[in-house]
């Protein structure tokens, strides 16, 4: 495993010489120490990846590119499995959904391989224009220098929505992971060392949020910045990039309602509803953690969540047959039973769960657990919880369920459970949310936009927005005629 900095296509300790520790959620047990970095060493990758990107990375063609990206896929792929484990060890997730992280993670440069070399054919497209005396064309150029800023619920899948494409767009990244969970990110930097990616194009520094990913923000020769993770840490990124005027994305929180109707089907719903939400423990910002479920069908869809939600199986995240994991840290499980706790005390009933399965005395574990009628003002009905906590409230009608699912600050997600199609085209052009998904729930695909509204985010990840993103326009406009003045005359 790695453990210092890679920067400038080389490995480096942190300017001070300090480092974090790594923690194993199953077990509570250190498995690994990386660089504790701060402004030094930011400083010394942004410059890095400034002469990277000035000294010819912007004029690489897009085919170029894709080389390179789709040697980083290949090289995940021949990883994919210790890579998987390494992700379960750091991030505590069951070693199944660990895998197809991995796969999809290589499948997001594979991607952006195909769109970097169809951006080259882009490239002067022509513009119509109502007048024959000009002639007007787009070129697409690279932001230039990245900061990009991940969270640690996907540590090396939330990696290759920034990394790939900001390679592919022809950017210079400075890449900060998690301090929970860096393993991966540099891992990757030494699959795409192993690539031949030219020095400086990809950078990646660990640290903390205050002591490398503040100045990572607020660095003068970042031109662009990517962030996702909590709405407060979001704030002060879009803060520090007010001062300079940033290129900035932001994928922020959510509190997103999956709508259950009378006419759903009751065992697909409860499947649904339940991926929904202990999926990867819960800790996923399109959660689905607000359950708006019709008065009809409410007594019997709560009884079968109950029961499902017992059955599902807690533990170590390597062991066979493992459904839910621990939580990624000390603080995060401090901070959820914290929740759950202040939910009870709210006067919500509490269907299941609510504790630390009995069979496990160690380890960052959460019960799958639902609530059933917490007050509309109670923090874990509208506050992100980021467990596998959900939270259930029925409606009497169409209406009714449009006007909650929307009474929220967050904008992220939202999922309907009907077998109504008129009602389901009404309600999806109502929610106020970036992606709305129909009889499912939490299926994402690099090929389409992922990003909220309101308080959930700016901007959108993945498919082709994904990478402008990371690219500017440019109008170059042509006088064809005689000259200007004819021109001034004839008009």
């Amino acid at each position: 495993m790695q453990s210092q900095n890679y920067i400038g296509g080389q490995w480096h300790d942190a300017e001070q010489n300090r480092q974090l520790d790594v923690v194993n959620p199953a077990t509570e047990e250190l498995i690994h120490r990386v660089a504790a970095s701060d402004a030094k060493d930011i400083g010394r990758a942004v410059g890095a990846a400034k002469a990277a990107f000035e000294g010819g990375w912007r004029r690489t063609s897009g085919r170029e590119r894709a080389g390179y990206l789709r040697a980083i896929a290949q090289g995940i792929e021949e990883r994919l499995d210790a890579l998987a484990r390494l992700e379960v060890r750091d991030n505590g997730k069951p070693l199944p959904e660990a895998k197809w992280d991995i796969e999809d993670t290589a499948g997001c440069f594979a991607y952006y391989a195909d769109l970097a070399e169809e951006l080259d054919g882009r490239q002067g497209e022509p513009i119509a224009l109502p007048s024959d005396d000009f002639e007007a064309r787009v070129f697409y150029e690279p932001a230039g220098v990245c900061g990009q800023i991940i969270p640690w619920n996907y540590p090396m899948l939330m990696a290759a929505w920034k990394v790939a494409p900001a390679l592919a767009a022809g950017c210079a990244s400075v890449l900060k992971p998690s301090e929970l969970t860096p393993l991966t990110a540099l891992e990757l930097a030494a699959i795409a060392d192993a690539a031949g990616l030219p020095a400086g194009v990809l950078n990646v520094v660990t640290g903390t949020g205050a002591e490398a990913g503040a100045p990572l923000s607020a660095h003068p020769d970042v031109a662009k910045l990517a962030f996702t993770g909590s709405v407060p840490t979001g704030a002060r990124v879009m803060a520090a990039a007010a001062q300079d005027i940033k290129n900035i994305s932001l994928e922020l929180g959510g509190k997103s309602p999956i709508l259950v109707f009378d006419d759903a089907d009751i065992e697909a719903a409860v499947e649904w509803v339940m991926f929904g939400i202990f999926w990867n423990q819960g800790e996923v910002c399109s959660a689905t953690s607000r359950l708006l479920v019709q008065d009809g069908i409410a007594p019997r869809l709560l009884d079968r969540l109950a029961e499902e939600a017992a059955k599902i199986s807690t533990g170590d995240g390597m062991e066979d047959g493992v459904l839910l994991g621990p939580l990624v840290s000390k603080g995060q499980h401090e901070k959820v039973m914290g929740m759950i706790e202040a939910g009870a005390a709210s006067g919500a009933a509490l269907l299941t769960g609510g504790g630390r399965p009995q069979h496990l005395n160690r380890g960052y574990f959460v019960a799958p657990t639902i609530f059933v009628d917490p007050p509309e003002d109670a923090p874990i009905w509208r506050e992100e919880i980021f467990g596998p906590v959900l939270c259930a409230r029925t409606f009497r009608d169409e209406r009714e369920a449009v006007a909650r699912a929307n009474d929220s600050p967050f904008g992220l997600a939202a999922a309907i459970m009907s077998s109504d199609e008129a009602r389901i085209e009404r309600i999806v052009r109502e929610l106020e949310a970036g992606i709305v998904w129909v009889n499912c729930s939490q299926p994402t695909f690099v090929e389409a936009p992922w990003g909220g509204m309101k308080k959930s985010g700016i901007g959108r990840e993945l498919g082709r927005w994904g990478l402008e993103n990371y690219l500017e326009a440019k109008q170059v406009t042509t006088y064809v005629s005689a000259g200007p003045w004819a021109w001034y005359l004839k008009n």
